[in-house]
């Protein structure tokens, strides 16, 4: 029986930057040893290997799509060459694969199938963002997406804030750009004037901005993310 090939976990840019300003030379050398991916858009994940100056033509690479709309039993067989020793790279549209990202049930099935899995370290707007943030990176949850309903995330708000108050800790969620905003608006309207609110928008590209400051801060200097990607993180103060 031949040995089992690696999947590769391969985090992507997070704008529309050159290779170099977020991924290792290392993750380079393996990117370019590779013919077969694992990707959320096939699309996006060619022109990513492009910037990477990939040497294998872009039309020998096999894709294999991995969203929301794949059916399940084809994700059963990606791993099928791994198995016959050919080692694949897993892609996220942008960030870490696995982290906010539908990598993590193939991640899974490695594992079970004793498949080696090795992450490569690369940009993660979350981890960034919170690093950056000046709150509790020793004790923080993320939780994704807020509840869409205004009275459901409202209610997740206050959770969060009293959470962040009697812990110490951080908390950290996402929404999706064009929706930004309305977000924005209901954690000024519902949290304490006290509270730390950090911001964190368009992170590794030159229009990043990255502030934290309190809500009654924040009121008076409202601003608008104009869909800008971005990532929210309340806690309190520790100093």
């Amino acid at each position: 029986m031949s040995e089992k090939g690696t999947l590769y976990l391969i985090p992507c840019l997070l704008g529309d930057v050159p290779a170099n300003h977020g991924i290792p030379a290392y993750n380079l050398e393996i990117i370019n040893s590779l013919s077969e991916f694992i990707v959320e858009n096939v699309r996006s994940a060619r022109r990513f290997l492009i910037k990477c100056n990939i040497t294998t033509p872009i039309d020998e690479l096999i894709f294999h799509t991995l969203n929301e709309h794949t059916n399940p039993q084809h994700i059963t067989t990606y791993l099928n060459n791994a198995m016959q020793g050919r080692n694949i790279g897993l892609l996220s549209e942008a960030g870490c694969p696995g982290i906010a990202d539908p990598g993590a049930g193939i991640v899974q099935l490695a594992h079970r199938k004793n498949i080696k899995v090795v992450p490569l370290s690369g940009p993660s707007s979350i981890f960034m963002a919170l690093m950056a943030s000046g709150l509790n990176g020793q004790k923080f949850t993320f939780y994704g997406y807020l509840p869409k309903q205004k009275n459901d995330r409202v209610v997740k708000l206050k959770q969060l804030e009293a959470a962040a108050k009697k812990e110490n800790s951080a908390h950290i969620f996402i929404e999706a750009p064009y929706r930004n905003d309305a977000l924005l608006n209901d954690i000024l309207e519902t949290c304490n004037n006290e509270t730390l609110l950090c911001i964190a928008a368009d992170i590794s590209l030159n229009s990043e901005q990255v502030r934290t400051c309190t809500i009654g801060e924040w009121k008076t200097q409202r601003t608008s993310l104009n869909n800008r990607p971005a990532v929210f993180i309340i806690g309190s103060r520790s100093v």
